[in-house]
């Protein structure tokens, strides 16, 4: 059975492939069958990414106050998926905030820039006090 990480690198990495316009339909199915990603764990990654997609505008507007100077425009794909899926778990799952923040920055570890780790941290970090 894949675990939480795993599940969480899969959401990402639809949420990656969903904003580079990929056909979702077919490419969600297959991707996480590829991944290993089954039954129970292929739903909550599936519910996920679709409660995210949905809620994207909402989970933006909480984001950009925390943002600093950066426009979230300017900030990059994965960087952004990491911080959508933080933002998401936060407000909308009961997981403890210190495990969603360093699940982010493991993440960002493994897929996003140089940068990435100290920035979505730092972020998250701010976010978790007012959520």
């Amino acid at each position: 059975m894949a675990t939480r990480h795993q599940v969480r690198q899969a959401v990402v990495s639809l949420l990656y492939a969903h904003e580079m316009g990929s056909e979702m339909n077919e490419f969600k199915d297959e991707f996480l069958e590829e991944k290993k990603i089954r039954n129970e764990r292929k739903m909550q990654a599936l519910e996920t990414f679709d409660a995210i997609c949905l809620k994207k505008g909402e989970l933006d507007e909480i984001l950009k106050p925390y943002l600093k100077e950066k426009d979230i425009e300017r900030i990059g794909i994965v960087e952004l998926a990491i911080l959508r899926l933080g933002v998401y778990e936060m407000k909308f799952t009961d997981t403890d905030k210190a495990v969603i923040i360093n699940e982010a920055i493991e993440l960002a570890k493994e897929l996003g820039g140089d940068s990435a780790p100290k920035f979505i941290n730092g972020v998250l970090d701010a976010l978790k006090g007012e959520m």
